[in-house]
């Protein structure tokens, strides 16, 4: 069974994030240049069309983002990210039940996607990016989940070298959970995410995924996004739209060392694979 260090729910203003059993998290990525899904849902009604899908399927949580954070990637203006994420948000709220998520770095997209109703910011920058992040947070209550990255999306898969991937993530994370708090963000209301495939190489990520109970020491819960990720395809020699069957095997192992939620595009699938390797673990001995 799972740590009870940290909190077994967070409510929120549209119903709580209910950790007895692993969520599922759907991404939305309102983008003309996603790595795993090209742009297909860059227009706000196909947008909205896909995440009321998710939920059909079983999303407990949608994660609206306007800007692509592959490899390699430049980042958006704020007028832009904006107008792609502010609108979906908008309709989401009265189109879906479920929490929304909004994957941003800016303070401003924050606090807008907050206001329209989304109650998570998804940070990938842990707050670091945007000096106001932590006073958006905190002022309205929402819940954070703090990213490891190394460097920034444009450079973070430029030879990214640790001398312990799992304890410099640990100590990163722990920094940043202290400094969130110092700046008024709830202890109750944070999450964190080791960032798979975000400056590491196919060997971290693997060291990350086998070590991941190490991260429920920090007494948060545990978010891990897997999905379609290059290092599948590496190991596999798969291209992306080919990575469901080894995205399924990450998302099994981590949650069996201790993951919370799962990120995912494929979420009819993974629920599936949740609730199966949930049940597993709640098998008694």
């Amino acid at each position: 069974m799972r740590s009870e260090e940290h909190p077994r729910s967070i409510p929120l203003k549209r119903g709580e994030l209910d950790f007895s059993r692993t969520l599922v998290m759907g991404i939305l990525n309102v983008t003309p240049d996603s790595f795993s899904d090209g742009g297909r849902f860059y227009d706000p009604i196909r947008a909205i069309q896909h995440a009321r899908r998710m939920v059909k399927e079983g999303a407990d949580i949608i994660d609206v983002g306007g800007e692509s954070t592959r490899p390699g990637s430049e980042g958006v203006p704020l007028r832009e990210e904006l107008k792609r994420v502010v609108p979906v948000i908008e309709a989401l709220v009265q189109e879906v039940e479920v929490p929304i998520s909004v994957d941003t770095t800016k303070a401003e997209v924050a606090a807008r996607a907050l206001e329209a109703g989304a109650d998570i910011v998804n940070d990938i920058g842990a707050m670091r990016m945007d000096p106001e992040m932590a006073t958006v947070v905190a002022e309205h209550n929402a819940v954070v989940i703090l990213m490891h990255m190394k460097g920034t999306p444009r450079d973070m898969q430029k030879d990214p070298q640790y001398r312990d991937v799992l304890e410099e993530v640990y100590a990163f994370l722990q920094q940043r959970i202290e400094r969130a708090e110092e700046r008024g963000v709830s202890p109750d209301r944070i999450i964190v995410d080791p960032g798979i495939g975000f400056g590491k190489t196919v060997e971290h990520n693997l060291i990350l995924l086998k070590g991941l109970r190490r991260l429920r020491d920090l007494g948060k819960p545990v978010m891990v996004g897997t999905s379609r990720k290059s290092f599948i395809g590496r190991i596999l020699n798969l291209e992306v739209d080919k990575r469901l069957i080894g995205t399924a095997a990450t998302a099994a192992a981590s949650i069996l060392n201790g993951a919370d939620i799962i990120r995912v595009h494929d979420v009819a699938a993974m629920v599936q694979v949740a609730r199966m390797t949930d049940a597993i673990m709640k098998a008694p001995l």
